[in-house]
């Protein structure tokens, strides 16, 4: 299966790991890929998961659901859009093996999370990142970087269901600099440990996108969403119900594309 940029998914991919891994070894860490797979059928997407890709971001939630009970129990998939309160409970149920929801932008977000993981008895804690809006632009979600220790606190002191695993959030649209939203995030990162008196640079950083991966990896990202390097480009599709895209490779609440 060849995208629009001539290369095949396996090409992609490759050419991402092949990217990521030399940077690695730059900076002397070894960050996460999330393929985002959002609007990509469960064919294509099972082109990465043959080249043994396990981490895959999905923004929708009926999408979600809909498409992993058709593929492996194995893939650990990470919800990376605007979720709706009312949408926790189908999301946890229909997806047990959720790996992580890096879009908690509230306590209310939270307490409906927490509550889905004892209503539908998973037996995993749900790993949870709180999405931070560095750029505060109006049409996205996240919480304002001084609510984030709030939040945090609250996930760690509150939800026993969930883990606190780090802290996410994308630059703005259409700047071709996202440098000062990476650095914002490191900053509230390092508040939020102070506060909770973790250890530094123990919670994750999800931050960096097709356009911006290297340079977030650079920054100390762990975690970095990638799609249309991987799959090409998306193919247009009405926005199904269950929550707008907010992350990743996605849109915010005003629906504006984000061409990464």
């Amino acid at each position: 299966l060849k995208s629009m940029s001539g290369r095949s998914v396996a090409e992609g991919l490759a050419l991402v790991r092949s990217t990521i891994g030399a940077l690695a070894k730059e900076v002397g860490a070894d960050p996460r890929l999330v393929a985002v797979s959002k609007i990509m059928p469960v064919d294509v997407v099972m082109e990465a998961y043959k080249e043994n890709q396990r981490h895959f971001g999905e923004n929708y939630v009926q999408e979600l659901c809909e498409k992993a009970p058709q593929m492996p129990k194995d893939i650990k998939w990470h919800f990376i859009g605007n979720l709706q309160s009312n949408k926790a409970k189908i999301l946890v149920k229909e997806v047990p093996n959720l790996f992580v929801v890096e879009s908690v932008d509230s306590v209310k977000i939270a307490n409906a999370l927490e509550k889905a993981c004892v209503s539908v008895g998973r037996k995993e804690v749900l790993n949870v990142m709180v999405q931070v809006n560095t750029s505060q632009e109006e049409s996205k979600s996240g919480c304002e970087a001084v609510e984030a220790t709030t939040i945090a606190s609250h996930i760690t002191t509150d939800c026993k269901s969930l883990k606190l695993m780090g802290l996410m959030t994308i630059g703005k649209l259409g700047d071709p600099n996202p440098q000062p939203y990476f650095a914002q995030l490191t900053k509230v990162r390092s508040e939020v440990e102070a506060h909770l008196k973790l250890p530094p640079n123990s919670l994750e950083l999800s931050m960096g996108m097709s356009g911006d991966y290297e340079l977030a990896i650079r920054m100390g990202s762990t975690n970095v969403r990638v799609g249309s390097t991987i799959f090409g480009a998306r193919p247009k599709k009405e926005k199904p119900a269950g929550g707008a895209a907010s992350t990743s490779e996605g849109a915010g609440r005003g629906g504006a594309r984000m061409l990464f």
